[in-house]
């Protein structure tokens, strides 16, 4: 690739090639604060190569590769290059990593314990984790929760927020715009923008947490909570693990171990607000 750069985002490193100049110009401004691994063994290769040569230039057009990858993903408009990067260390992760049991789930932290949310596209953790971030909460997660197979901790994996439409003003007007990336238009999930951590949620991706909460958020309904049943539990963290099956007998015995430990609730809400009471009472009710 013409363009390259080496990141590191918890455990996981990675190198990145571009054919263009302008996504990891991108990447390498909002993810100033990470770590410098410049010549360092990554776990993992991003490619943001043209469809064809001519793609390169006329009407550019990116297809992600690496590693690991997808022959029939669509390609993405040179305008959605940053988002096209980003998509293209999730896959990294969703298909090549080993090390820990993967949960498509936001976490925060404090006082050294996790509260891990998971759910569908849309369910509003991604902004939840993110306001939390801004109230006494250290973010440790957006895109992945990783699970510890031994410890059954919970280990930071601080990637940009990924938000969405609605949600982009609530956390901007939250954060400032200094800690916000490009807006990203009409893409294939609407209009997305990045949201760059705190600083203390960088400089402490070592640090894991125990987990002590888990949380099926949904946004846009009336306030009410109801109590998960272990084997609901289960089931839904199969369904949002990326390598349950991979990791096999030492990831079922993980997962058992969080299911059974880790209280679980349903929580749906209207507003931000109103899921951090929620998040709030239901925190300190286990205290």
């Amino acid at each position: 690739m013409r363009h390259a750069l080496t990141l590191r985002i918890g455990p996981a490193t990675f190198r990145i090639g571009s054919a263009w100049r302008a996504p990891l110009a991108q990447i390498a401004h909002l993810y100033a604060a990470y770590p410098r691994v410049e010549g360092a063994i990554a776990d993992f290769t991003v490619r943001l190569q043209p469809t064809n040569m001519l793609r390169r230039w006329v009407r550019p057009s990116i297809f992600i590769t690496g590693d690991h990858g997808l022959a029939d993903a669509a390609p993405m408009s040179l305008a959605h290059g940053l988002l096209a990067a980003e998509m293209g260390m999730n896959l990294q992760m969703a298909l090549g990593w080993r090390r820990h049991l993967l949960l498509h789930a936001s976490s925060v932290e404090k006082d050294g314990r996790a509260l891990v949310m998971t759910g569908e596209s849309g369910s509003g953790k991604s902004t939840l984790a993110a306001l939390l971030g801004e109230r006494g909460w250290r973010l440790m997660g957006d895109e992945f929760a990783l699970l510890d197979l031994e410890c059954g901790a919970i280990l930071p994996f601080p990637r940009l927020v990924s938000l969405k439409n609605g949600a982009i003003d609530v956390v901007a007007d939250a954060v400032g715009e200094a800690r916000m990336g490009p807006l990203l238009r009409a893409t294939a999930k609407g209009d997305i923008r990045h949201m760059i951590p705190r600083d203390g949620a960088v400089s402490r991706m070592d640090e894991g947490a125990t987990p002590r909460l888990l949380l099926f958020p949904r946004f846009g309904h009336r306030a009410e909570e109801r109590a998960v049943g272990q084997g609901e539990v289960f089931m839904r963290l199969t369904q949002a693990s990326t390598n349950y099956v991979a990791a096999g007998e030492a990831g079922f015995r993980a997962l058992t171990r969080f299911v059974a430990d880790v209280p679980a609730r349903a929580v749906d809400f209207s507003s931000g607000d109103e899921a951090i009471a929620m998040v709030e009472r239901l925190w300190d009710e286990r205290a």
